[in-house]
């Protein structure tokens, strides 16, 4: 115990206590480098010794070639659009439907016209009138709003209410 309280002693004590700070500094170091380490090979991947600017350089690429690829997908698919487009002009854009007695004799309006209009409001009016024995189909042209034939007064509510979008029935 003498030791302990000489100079020789001291300075003996004093190293032990700094080899364990040392130690101790070192084991966290140590942790910490681990850690710093384990991040790395989260972000760089585990190919090892590739830098951080290489790495950028290649994440750098990746996504100028992912913005090219969607670029590439863009234009092909406004083509596509634009296709789609022109094709939807033919189809029906408008429709108007009306339900009437032909012959004011047989109830529940089982007569109908129908007329049924592109974009361009061309298209084609059907009119089924149906009689107590008989049933007849008509089918006449429209082209820009006006029928190539003249129109019943039925048919011409037909496209009038398709073109104004609406879908009735006539009174009773």
């Amino acid at each position: 115990m003498d030791d302990l309280t000489t100079t020789t002693g001291i300075v003996a004590l004093a190293a032990v206590a700094l080899a364990l700070a040392a130690l101790v500094a070192g084991t966290v170091a140590l942790v910490r480098l681990r850690h710093l380490r384990a991040a790395q090979r989260v972000i760089l991947g585990g190919h090892g010794e590739r830098d951080l600017v290489t790495h950028g350089a290649e994440l750098t690429e990746g996504f100028e070639a992912l913005r090219d690829w969607i670029e590439e997908v863009g234009a092909r698919l406004d083509g596509r659009l634009a296709a789609a487009e022109e094709r939807l002009d033919g189809a029906i854009a408008y429709r108007g439907l009306l339900r009437y007695d032909a012959y004011n004799e047989m109830s529940g309006r089982q007569s109908t016209s129908i007329a049924l209009l592109d974009a361009t409001r061309s298209g084609i009016v059907l009119s089924s009138i149906h009689h107590r024995d008989q049933a007849r189909l008509y089918a006449k042209q429209v082209r820009d709003g006006q029928a190539e034939l003249e129109l019943s007064p039925e048919e011409a509510e037909a496209v009038r209410l398709a073109l104004a979008g609406e879908v009735q029935e006539a009174p009773r």
